[in-house]
């Protein structure tokens, strides 16, 4: 009978899982709490200790490290030699592992966490029993991630758990247990970097990484250029997280962490000349993130223009040898797959605050048009297109945007109709094609008023301020489409 050991910290689905692998004919061997959920779920399995015949000692640090385990994990089943000696140790053949790790990254996510506690989340026999089972994925199968619980099963009931699936297992495990072991290292080193200087020449700093992750600007490739600032740190990551939200192809400049210009287009090259037409001064010294490689006729553009950081998610080879050419910009590739669940962390005197990051996402179907006039196809790509850019700018916050760009933004003032009146006089263009979006809602109807007035046809916003209706008749009165999301967006 085939064997495997199941013993994991997320238990997400490993009760199915289970269930499906003793129905295709397992043995199921576990530990812990992994023991526990699988025999409370009526599930036939038994403990671990039943293979080795030694109990868990020490609090559980150890239990899997053992020779009945990585004996029957290790053995090259083409050896015969291999066979003869799990024979005369009686150790048996295991076929699977499926092993996800102690928290170690959520445990130490907590300021408050103790070195001991840090210490006691590091996991010793799991890593182990995964890598041993990687290296032997000709014979065993091991699986690291939920998510590929139900293809295993699938490929089981249909015989096609081949040798190949098993090797691209293989590598998610050495890639799992690399990130796990960088964020130990990054834990207990800090893995601090200390930068020239902060926001001004008088102030210390230094970056402090908490991942190397690829789709993160810690774990960005360099290719060219000096150090990052700490400036070019923070311009960088809000250049980054905006640009990630759009799927076709598109160019964010950012000067002081606000998008001073975002195009869209069909494709890479005529996305940054949207961007690049949106705001032709500011962009000067600024940090530009794209999400398509970046061509050699991307680059010739980029090439035109003083930019102190490039963000992409690859280069071609022509194009980095026309961007090399200067000597103080920074060329970064980082992946652009999203990052969710990540959390926010500001000082403040005395202490710190705490906060998840602003990703929720608003469909369209979820907006409301509130309005006797409804939106255009035209409008309605504008007013998405804004409300996405709205996002990114400091609080208070209006952005114009057009369907392929934004036209005018007015970022960080006191009051709404000051960004407002910014936005309108930077912009590039004013039509009825053109829409405005706001971060918060009205409080007043003076800002619709002003849009009116300046020829603004479209509007999105948050609603919810006790005044709604007024800006809603404000509206109405100048034949304006107003669209109220439920969601507002501050950014301090």
């Amino acid at each position: 009978m085939k064997k495997a050991i199941l013993s994991v910290s997320d238990k997400t689905g490993i009760e199915d899982f289970a269930k499906g692998l003793v129905d295709q004919g397992f043995a199921l061997f576990s530990t812990g709490g992994t023991l526990r959920a699988i025999e409370s779920a009526g599930i036939p399995v038994a403990s671990v200790s039943d293979l080795t015949h030694f109990d868990e000692i020490m609090d559980g640090r150890v239990k899997t490290l053992h020779p009945a385990v990585h004996g029957g994990i290790l053995a090259d089943r083409d050896k015969q030699e291999h066979l003869e000696q799990l024979k005369a140790q009686d150790i048996d053949l295991i076929d699977m592992v499926v092993v996800n790790l102690y928290p170690f990254q959520k445990t130490v996510e907590n300021p408050d966490v103790s070195e001991a506690d840090a210490i006691e989340n590091i996991d010793i026999g799991g890593p182990t029993m995964l890598r041993a089972a990687a290296k032997n994925f000709k014979h065993v199968t091991t699986v690291v991630h939920s998510e590929d619980y139900d293809e295993v099963l699938q490929r089981l009931k249909s015989n096609t758990l081949d040798e190949a699936f098993r090797k691209s297992l293989m590598l998610k495990v050495y890639q799992h247990t690399a990130e796990y072991d960088q964020a130990i290292v990054n834990h207990f080193s800090q893995n601090k970097e200390a930068l020239r200087y902060g926001e001004n020449p008088q102030q210390n700093a230094y970056f402090v990484r908490t991942s190397e992750a690829s789709n993160t600007l810690a774990g960005a490739v360099q290719h060219h250029g000096k150090p990052l600032s700490y400036n070019n740190i923070k311009d960088a990551d809000a250049a980054l997280t905006l640009v990630k939200r759009f799927d076709e192809p598109a160019a964010v400049a950012v000067k002081h962490m606000n998008p001073c210009g975002v195009g869209l287009g069909a494709t890479i090259e005529k996305a940054f000349e949207h961007a690049f037409q949106a705001d032709s001064t500011s962009i000067f010294g600024g940090i530009v993130a794209l999400n398509r490689t970046v061509t050699k006729a991307l680059a010739q553009q980029l090439h035109e223009i003083f930019l102190e950081v490039i963000i992409a998610p690859s280069y071609d080879e022509e194009a980095l040898e026309i961007l090399s050419q200067k000597k103080n910009i920074r060329l970064l590739q980082i992946d652009m797959a999203p990052i969710l669940g990540e959390q926010e962390f500001v000082s403040v005197s005395g202490g710190y605050l705490v906060q998840d990051k602003d990703d929720v996402q608003t469909a369209r179907k979820e907006m409301k048009v509130v309005t006797d006039v409804q939106p255009t196809e035209a409008q309605w790509d504008a007013l998405l297109l804004g409300w996405e850019v709205a996002k990114a700018v400091k609080s208070n916050a209006i952005v114009l945007a057009n369907d392929h760009q934004t036209v005018g933004v007015g970022a960080g003032q006191m009051n709404r109709v000051g960004a407002a009146d910014i936005a309108i006089r930077q912009a590039i263009e004013m039509n009825d094609q053109v829409a405005l979006a706001s971060d918060g809602f009205f409080p007043m109807d003076d800002t619709v008023e002003l849009a009116a007035k300046a020829g603004i046809k479209a509007i999105i916003q948050p609603g919810g301020s006790i005044k709604d209706q007024d800006s809603i008749d404000m509206a109405n009165r100048y034949g304006i489409t107003m669209v109220t999301t439920g969601v507002r967006h501050f950014k301090h």
